[in-house]
């Protein structure tokens, strides 16, 4: 007999606030949480999910709602998800949990995304010091492809994907956690810089009661009140797997994360149509509402079995992924290198960070050249399918980071030729992305070197 239908055990009722789903949404990562649904090993199961915002981005002619966002009361997680085996007996610590991504999309009625840049003094991006005013992009599905009115001349196939897949810590694994990422907040700010720029953004996000979701527990409980200060923000990936922004989950795709306690629970959110390597503008992939089709298997004792700490305790483990054999087929890209050398010229030694970071400004740099502003180019090599590799990791002094793009998502030919770039109105891409003022006071990196 055939397999019935994936059964939904978490709905989305798009017109409702993540809080006011029928199974309420969170936004934190604690061990308390209830789990909203269970299922068992085996089973095809359906969630949907809210954008990571829970809707506060609209679509419209306006980037308002990015530059005012309160970003803490974003990353909606739909779950936790309590996994079973077929007797009943639920995962265990030390269990591993594979997933995997049977199906998934966006959420029928509700197809289209959008990518943005945060402004600077509210959340930033890889490139903020160059980019800090906030952007807008919204794009629209034909299927598997994407098309945006403010990128005019670009179109491509997503590879769809769930941007956070992650299981609940522990008490003591949610407690390591806190004590690091507090103890970077604190002392960070003295002496850490990334390429070179000051403190360009949150070194950390720590527990916050400000925009706390905690699923099932009510807000203003008692027991609300004690998780809400010890509850980890959403925002990076852990060790639970998290918000890892892997943009080759897609179908077919296994994950293998730790289990730190009984059930599991699972959760899942932060739906992508399309990323590119490093979602370098950190509201980069084409984010939207959407679905996951999935089934669960347990490995008892698997992470003994097949997952090194990498540190101090058993706990200090990370996920396996496996990648699925689905995906879109580019034949031809042109390839940006950088190296780490900073835009004032300064030597960075094997620096990986500054070396991508260079990589991406050459590539912005050569499209403007075809008559794409920089902040186009920004956000379309942020949510297209573009290939990030760390190319060179030995050689000192120079880390050597390379992005790959796909010449065939553009209308026009951009490779290098005999015959010089058209230059001219004729080539301009208009309109330009939505955007707004930038009205802070930090530096901003200038590359007198740059095309205008």
């Amino acid at each position: 007999m055939a397999p019935g239908t994936p059964r939904l055990v978490v709905p989305i009722d798009l017109n409702s606030k993540p809080w006011q789903q029928k199974l309420p949404l969170h936004n934190r990562w604690h061990p308390d949480i209830p789990p909203a649904a269970e299922v068992k090993t085996g089973e095809v199961f359906r969630v949907e999910m809210v954008d990571w915002t829970g809707g506060a981005i609209k679509d419209d002619d306006s980037a308002l709602d990015i530059k005012t966002i309160d970003l803490s009361t974003v990353h909606y997680l739909s779950g936790p998800i309590r996994i079973s085996d077929k007797k009943g007996v639920p995962a265990q610590p030390g269990d591993l949990l594979v997933v995997e991504i049977c199906n998934l999309g966006p959420l029928p009625g509700d197809e289209w995304g959008f990518t943005a840049t945060f402004d600077r003094e509210n959340g930033g991006g890889f490139l903020t010091d160059h980019f800090p005013c906030a952007t807008k992009a919204i794009w629209y599905f034909e299927g598997i492809y994407a098309y945006s009115p403010q990128i005019p001349g670009v179109r491509f196939p997503g590879l769809t994907h769930p941007g956070i897949v992650g299981t609940a810590p522990s008490m003591e694994l949610l407690n390591i956690w806190n004590e690091r990422e507090r103890e970077l907040e604190e002392n960070g700010i003295k002496s850490l810089k990334l390429c070179e720029v000051v403190h360009q953004r949150p070194l950390a996000s720590l527990p916050s009661t400000k925009g706390c979701v905690l699923g099932g527990i009510k807000e203003g409980t008692p027991e609300w009140e004690k998780i809400a200060v010890e509850a980890a923000r959403t925002i990076p990936g852990r060790e639970n797997g998290g918000n890892c922004d892997i943009k080759n989950l897609s179908r077919g795709s296994k994950i293998y994360l730790p289990v730190f306690i009984e059930g599991a629970n699972l959760s899942t959110g932060d739906m992508h149509f399309s990323q590119g390597d490093g979602e370098i503008a950190f509201c980069g992939a084409i984010e939207m509402s959407g679905f996951l089709e999935l089934k669960c298997e347990i490995i008892r004792g698997g992470m003994k079995e097949y997952l090194t700490p990498m540190g101090p305790t058993p706990l200090h483990v990370n996920p396996i992924f496996e990648i699925g054999p689905v995906e879109p087929r580019f034949s031809e890209w042109l390839v940006f290198e950088g190296i780490s050398v900073d835009e004032s010229g300064k030597q960075h030694y094997l620096d990986a960070t500054v070396a991508y970071k260079r990589a991406v400004l050459n590539a912005i740099d050569y499209l403007s050249k075809f008559g794409y502003s920089k902040e186009q180019s920004y956000l379309l090599l942020s949510c297209c399918p573009c290939e990030g590799r760390i190319s060179g990791i030995v050689d000192a002094p120079n880390a050597v980071a390379t992005l790959a793009i796909p010449t065939a998502i553009f209308d026009q030919d951009i490779r290098p030729r005999t015959n010089k770039v058209p230059v001219g109105p004729r080539i301009v891409r208009t309109p330009d992305v939505l955007k707004c003022t930038y009205d802070g006071n930090l530096p901003t990196t200038r590359n007198p070197s740059a095309a205008t």
